[in-house]
């Protein structure tokens, strides 16, 4: 390649990049909740702006913050801090919908931009996809379709902003909150379904025991002389009074070795048993108590909201 064409070759990218941040950003706007740490959003639906949970610490006297200047007051409908993700309603004449993509189509080293707005400007960071991977429970008990990892920079106020292939679409919401290895970006799919449910009930239903666990593993020996599956289970180590566990009556120092006929080895494998379809349902939970096996019914309880609802 000849010294021209190169740079031929980078004009041209730059100004393709320019061109879909100037397009793009126009959805992008700036999420005021008095907090320290400013934060960025997405206007995903007609009215609707999508912004990352951990940068709202307040619920009212939200302001957002249009490409054009415009100031606006926005009214919380939801919040999700398993995926990050909080939905807020903007009053008014709102910016351009974001267009979005497809994150299902995704591959590692694919070009990206995530566009942020953490006052009026537009800000944008270039970099790729690192790596696409499969479903995964976050470290705050969300359920993300699939972990899409960026190498590029999140500067501050880019949590809440959109991720942006090279057509101008938004692949999903880029955030620092749900990783301590680095940025990521909660995948359109994921974001649609959340958005659903925080619209219609202000909150996401999740199921929960009431308990408080940690991993542990059983000798060999041991399982194999109880008949057991496997050889982890969770063993209780706290229990919230009038929980569902407490009720159905778990005692602490019981190990749950099975769940609803699912063996669990961790924590992370009983989170994943209590998705809002396990709610009010009475499931079969077996423990080791005593060096012996015991089966309890539980009926699976909805984890209160913020407010204890």
């Amino acid at each position: 390649m000849t010294e021209f064409s190169a740079t031929d070759a980078l004009s041209a990218l730059s100004h393709t990049l320019a061109e879909t941040a100037a397009r793009s950003g126009g959805s992008v706007v700036a999420v005021n909740a008095r907090s320290r740490r400013p934060a960025s959003g997405v206007h995903w639906r007609a009215g609707v702006v999508v912004t990352a949970e951990h940068l709202l610490p307040r619920e009212e006297d939200i302001l957002v913050t249009l490409a054009d200047g415009a100031v606006r007051p926005a009214q919380l409908a939801g919040r999700d801090p398993g995926t990050d993700l909080a939905v807020l309603r903007v009053a008014g004449e709102a910016p351009p919908v974001a267009a979005l993509g497809d994150a299902a189509h995704l591959q590692p080293a694919t070009l990206a931009l995530a566009l942020a707005r953490p006052g009026q400007d537009l800000q944008a960071s270039f970099g790729l996809i690192s790596a696409v991977l499969g479903p995964w429970r976050t470290w705050r008990g969300g359920q993300i379709d699939r972990q899409v990892r960026l190498d590029l920079a999140l500067y501050p106020g880019f949590s809440g902003g959109a991720l942006v292939d090279a057509a101008g679409r938004t692949l999903g919401i880029v955030t620092a909150g749900l990783s301590r290895s680095g940025a990521i970006a909660v995948p359109v799919e994921t974001v649609e379904r959340v958005v659903d449910q925080l619209l219609a009930r202000g909150r996401i239903a999740r199921g929960y025991l009431g308990v408080g666990m940690q991993p542990v593993r059983l000798p060999t020996a041991f399982a194999s002389t109880l008949g057991l599956a496997g050889e982890g289970g969770v063993i209780v180590v706290s229990l919230e009074a009038e929980g569902p566990a407490a009720r159905s009556g778990v005692l602490i120092g019981d190990i749950l070795v099975s769940l609803d006929g699912v063996a669990v080895g961790d924590t992370e494998d009983v989170l994943a048993l209590l998705g809002p379809e396990r709610i009010g349902r009475a499931v079969s939970a077996e423990v080791v108590r005593g060096g012996k096996r015991a089966t309890i019914t539980i009926t699976i309880g909805e984890r209160p909201g913020r407010d204890g609802r």
